[in-house]
Order: structure tokens, then sequence, then C-alpha cells
């Protein structure tokens, strides 16, 4: 009966998980104006009710079990979790001061797999694609993000319990509210509630400070923890604001992101790759963010690692020279046309296909999708359980061309590990504008073109007149015009008569018409400046190494005590254990010197020299992920080679010892597969005491 049940639960889930997607897509076309309040009302009744029906089918599974589905999210999540902490993987930060949320240390098997996943990215990204890699400073001038807009525009609405001071966000107190009201058996709606209560959650993502507190109050929404009342919502900017220097007068923030370094540094890296586009830079580094109410571990932090990538092309020509090697790669597409069609299925789509569709906007984007979706694999992801999500168009920023999101599936559901984006030129220019630091690349035509350009012609006896010794400044800015901003200027002064331009120290400056004159010539160019657009890859390290955990833990079938991750040789914490069989000193001497020779071939590796029985000793370091084994014993004394243990299938050979450190090294560089192992080396029987684990 309980693999009936399961499956009962299995297929409750997916149903949610697609009428989660439906109502997301039913949202969106109602902004657009192509679907009614109703259909939204009735797909929103329509989720709640299959959210009960998931539910009592994992009541009836616990009945009939005695324990917790495997399908139970939770159930599931507190395995892990309890594994995680107990084997010091991660652990919440300051624990014996009562800990700090939103803060994790990793402990050292955590470390080494934040290692060996950061090289993976670098060896995968910066080096295989020849990137320009910068380390730049984690605290950054405000000039810098005022321009980037982090400062007016990186908020969340926050309400605080008025009597102790803790802090929520708003929006999620009353998403729980509504769902609560909604869900509510013993007290139900009326229709008219139900119908407003409804209306009301669909759009909570787009409420203001006033609605967003009419609404809390409305349903008598109080601090969570002590049933406080709580204030009225109000911004909250998401960076940590310092200050720099003795005096404190220079405004800094921790940076929220790892980009803005790259696009600030863009002249001097064009200088560097010979003024040749495209190129790309990378940065793997901290980045902060001062979350209002962090959860679900390390998933959303106040302290991460963002892995960045910034692809500088020619706006006009956005081919990829290495496009050919991922065309044929089939990645699960979830294209804004899924989305918002009737099956709400993400599909296998070739990218080649998904280009000259029109699916995803260049070859460059689909790229770097290709060689994402790759990297993924590579680090022990499920391609099953991953997808690119294409943004809907409500969600795009003004200045995007494009926008894809790998999004992999965990027991909280959907979550993003990485962004892909074509950012256009908005960076750049937007730098440019605020540095007054021109941040554009030259291109050479392969013949001379004859070409309209706008001309500001200053008139310097009137600009010396009215501006006298600033004059200077004056004209070299207006000289300095981009074509925009000069076209901007040329509108003003037909309709006001004066416009306004910004010297390259800050100051700006009113001009009339009898000032200048702007005004478009035609010119035979051999070349042209221009700002170059940029496709970023965005990955978070943390999230990633999240979701590897949940992709790798299982447990034994038939010893649900005995937990295992199933690491990947790329990111596994240790490479290979080497235990003596019991404690004798010829086998603990011979188990050192096959230590060193791992060593020797760059593997990390344990000694494990406890009295425990050999089946106890495997259990422990499956624990932790540790794809090879490998056991001192009699026969190896006696010149008959040393066994080597696989941890998933448990199978085992004898490899001569001359030759372990070899075979484990080619196994982890995947020279060489386990069958292949398995078939060149005689077969050992697994150890007496592992059976009776």
């Amino acid at each position: 009966m309980a693999p009936e049940l399961e499956q009962a639960i299995a297929a409750a889930q997916a149903a949610v998980q697609q009428q989660g997607d439906t109502v997301r897509s039913l949202k969106a076309s109602l902004k657009d104006g192509n679907a009614q309040q109703s259909q939204v009302e009735e797909a929103i009744q329509k989720l709640q009710q299959l959210k009960l029906e998931l539910s009592e089918h994992q009541k009836a599974y616990q009945a009939a079990t005695g324990k917790a589905s495997s399908q139970n999210k939770e159930a599931f999540r507190a395995g892990l979790t309890n594994t995680l902490e107990r084997r010091l993987f991660y652990i919440p930060s300051f624990k014996i001061y009562g800990s700090v949320a939103g803060f994790y240390d990793y402990g050292p098997p955590g470390c080494a797999i934040k290692q060996n996943l950061t090289q993976a990215w670098r060896q995968h990204f910066v080096l295989e694609e020849n990137m320009l890699e910068v380390e730049c400073p984690a605290v950054t001038p405000e000039a810098v993000l005022k321009a980037s807009g982090h400062v007016e525009r990186f908020t969340d609405f926050m309400v605080t319990d008025v009597k102790t001071g803790d802090c929520y966000r708003a929006d999620h107190l009353l998403e729980a509210a509504i769902e609560a009201a909604l869900e509510d058996t013993k007290a139900p709606l009326s229709p008219e509630a139900r119908k407003e209560a409804e209306d009301m959650l669909a759009g909570v993502g787009e409420m203001r400070a006033e609605a967003l507190g009419a609404a809390l109050t409305k349903f008598g929404v109080v601090a969570p923890d002590t049933k406080n009342p709580i204030s009225t919502p109000f911004p909250f900017n998401l960076m940590f604001k310092t200050s720099i220097g003795p005096r404190g007068d220079l405004v800094g923030y921790l940076r929220p992101e790892t980009a803005q370094g790259i696009f600030v540094n863009f002249r001097d890296l064009l200088y560097f790759n010979g003024g040749k586009l495209p190129f790309a830079a990378a940065q793997i580094g901290n980045a902060y963010r001062n979350e209002i109410s962090p959860r679900a571990g390390l998933l959303r932090v106040r302290e991460f690692t963002q892995a960045e990538i910034e692809h500088f092309v020619n706006p006009d020509d956005k081919r990829h020279p290495k496009f050919d090697k991922v065309a044929a790669l089939q990645p699960l597409l979830y294209s804004r046309a899924m989305q918002m069609g009737d099956d709400k299925r993400a599909q296998a789509l070739s990218l080649g296909d998904a280009v000259s569709q029109g699916i995803i906007a260049n070859q460059t984007l689909a790229y770097f999708i290709g060689r994402t979706w790759l990297f993924f694999l590579r680090v022990g992801v499920d391609p099953a359980r991953m997808r690119f999500r294409q943004h809907l168009q409500h969600e795009m920023a003004h200045y995007a061309e494009d926008c894809w999101d790998a999004e992999v599936q965990t027991s909280y559901g959907w979550v993003e590990c990485a962004g892909l984006a074509d950012r256009s030129a908005y960076d750049l220019r937007a730098h440019t504008t605020a540095s007054k630091t021109e941040l554009t690349a030259y291109e050479k035509f392969a013949e001379p073109r004859e070409v309209d350009v706008l001309r500001v012609i200053p008139n310097k006896k009137e600009m010396g007149t009215a501006f006298k010794k600033d004059a200077k400044a004056v004209t070299e800015a207006l000289e300095a015009l981009p074509e925009e901003e000069a076209e901007c200027l040329r509108k003003s002064l037909e309709a006001d008569g004066k416009g306004s331009v910004t010297s390259a120290d800050g100051t700006k400056f009113t001009v009339t018409s009898a000032m200048l004159e702007i005004k478009r010539e035609r010119k035979k160019l051999a070349g042209r400046n221009f700002t170059p657009s940029v496709i970023e890859p965005s990955f978070g390290i943390g999230r990633i190494i999240y979701c590897v955990f949940e992709h790798s833990y299982y447990t034994r079938e038939g010893d649900e005590t005995r937990a295992v991750f199933k690491f990947t040789p790329t990111v596994a914490p240790t490479k290979a254990t080497v235990f003596p069989l019991v404690q004798k000193e010829a086998l603990n001497e011979q188990a050192g010197k096959i230590s060193a020779a791992l060593t020797a071939a760059g593997l990390s590796n344990i000694v494990d020299t406890t009295g425990n029985t050999i089946g106890k000793r495997y259990a422990r370091t499956d624990e932790i992920g540790v794809p090879y084994a490998v056991t001192v014993d009699f026969q190896t004394l006696e010149g008959e080679g040393v066994t080597l243990r696989e941890r998933d299938t448990m199978t085992q050979v004898r490899v001569p010892v001359d030759e372990i450190a070899q075979v484990i090294r080619k196994l982890v560089d995947s020279a060489i597969s386990w069958q292949e192992v398995a078939a060149k080396y005689p077969a050992q029987k697994a150890a007496e005491q592992e059976e009776q684990q």
C-alpha cells in the first residue's frame, strides 16, 4: 500500500506545482489586459484545493505507515539539515551567542565543497573561456551605487514590532495572513470576503506602502512571534551602510553584488585586451544584503558568495564564435510562451532551435545558457530538476533585451541559482553619465562610411562672457556629449531656449540657445565609438551548493538511518578514505604510505584508524560524500593489493598498491569510469560488517 500512497503524493505535488505556474501566468495576463480577475480567483481557489488534497495524501501515508513520506518535503529537509549540521557542513554563525539570522559558518567539509565548486566554476568559465578575472573591494563608495540605481531602488517594505522593534517583511506577513484566512475551515470567509482576499493576494507583490498598511490592518496582522501590534510599512534599503575614512564624511556600502566593480573598470580592461571586443570579465567574491527576514538556510542569507561574468559585445553583432559547440544541447527551457500556454511545463529544446525561432534573443546569451547547464551537470545538479525560465514581460527591466533564470527544483520549490541577462548598454551608460568618463569602444569599419552625426558647436565668445573661468570646462563637456544626450539638449533648447550640461567635476551649468549650435552633418568616418552591450551570467554559489546538497542526499534502501551524499568527485570534500582493516601496526603503516601517495597525486584523503568496524567507517564517510574508500587488509601485506570501494554501488575491486593513487586520480578526473575499473580489476566481496549495517 505504501508505494501507491507515495505515488499519490508525488502526483499531488506535481499538480500543485503546475497549478502554481498557471496562477503566475494568469497574473501576468491580467496585467497585460489579456485575462479577467475572475480567472485569477478561480485559479487561486483551485491551487488551494490541490494543496489541501496533497496534505490529505501525506496524512494518509503517515497513518498507514507510522512515518513521514519520503515525498514529504519537511521530513526530507529535516533529515538533510540534521546530517549537514551534525557533520559540520555548515552551522549558524555565532552559535554560542545565540546566532544571528542570515549568517552561516562553513565547517571543514562545507569549506572543501565551496572551494571545489568555486574552482570548478573558475575552470569552466574563466579559464576555458579565456576571461579576464578581477578582484574589487567589498566596500563601495556611494557615488558608484547611486549611478547603478541601488541607493534609490534596492529596497523592500518593512514593518516592526512596536514594542520589541523586531523587523519583518511586510509582503511576507500579508501573504501569510491572507492564505491563512482563505484556508480557515473553522471560520470560513463569506463569498464576498473570499473574493476580496483573493484579489488582494494576487496583487501583494505590486502594493506600495499605503496599500500594504491598509491591508495589514484589515487582516489584523500582528507580529508573528509576540502578537504585538506592528508599525506602518516603510521602505528599507537592503544595503549595509558604512563610512570610509576617520572623519566618516565619505559614505560607502558593502556591495550588494560584484558586477559594479567590473563596469567601473571597463576602460582599463578594454585596454588590457588590446581594445578588442567581444571580451568577458569575471569576479568571484562576497556580496552583502541586509535581508529583513532571512530564511530557508543558505538560500536567503545576508552574506553570500557571487560569481559574475560581464561579457561585453558589439550591440549590432551578438553572435558567438563558439555557439556551434552548444547549439545541439537540449536543456529544459521554460519560455515566456510556455509559461503563458496551457501546459505550463518546461520542454527540452536545442539551443540552436531556440535562437533560430527567436525564443532566446541572441547566440551569446544562448551560449552562456548552454555553458551554465553543463556546469550544473558537472557539479551534481539533476538535469531533470533544472530549467531555464524566461522572465515574463512585466518582470523585465526596461533596458533588458532578454532575461533567463537557471532554476533548480528543491524542497522549497523552484530556486533561482543563476540569472542570465542581456542588459543592453544600460550599466556602462549609467556610469558614463555619472562619472563623466567615456566607457566606450572603437569599431573600425572595413570601408569608410558616410553617416549623419550630431555636432555640438559652442559659441566661445558667449561662453566666455557667461561662464568666465568655467568656460573651458563647460565647452569641453558640451563637445564630449554622447549623441543621445546631445539630442536631448537640442530638444530642450528648441522647446525652452535653455538646457543643462554637467562638467567633469559634477557641476551643473545652464546653457542657452545663444551659447551653442547643435546640428546634423554628413561625414565620412573610418570607424565609430559606441557603448557595448553586456551579457551577464550571475551565479549564487551558496544556492548552488544547497541544491547540490538536496540533489545528492539519500538514505540506503532498507535503512533510513544510513544517510549518503552522492557528490560528484568534482565537488566531493574528500576524494578517498584509507582504512586499515583492524588496529595493527603493519596495516597502519601501509595505510600511511597509501595516504601519502594519494596526497602526492593531489587527492584529499582521510586515514581512519579508529577501532570501529569497517562497515561503520564506510557509513561515516558516506555521510560526508567520500566517493572512494581504500581498505588495507592482511592480503595487502602479502602483496595482493588493496580493496577499492565505490560509494553508491558499494561494489569493490582489488587494485595493486602501486596503481591505487593513479586509478583514483583518473576516476576523479573522469578519465575513466567505475565500470571500466570494475571490468579491469578483480571483484572483491563486500565486507560482512557492511552487509550487516
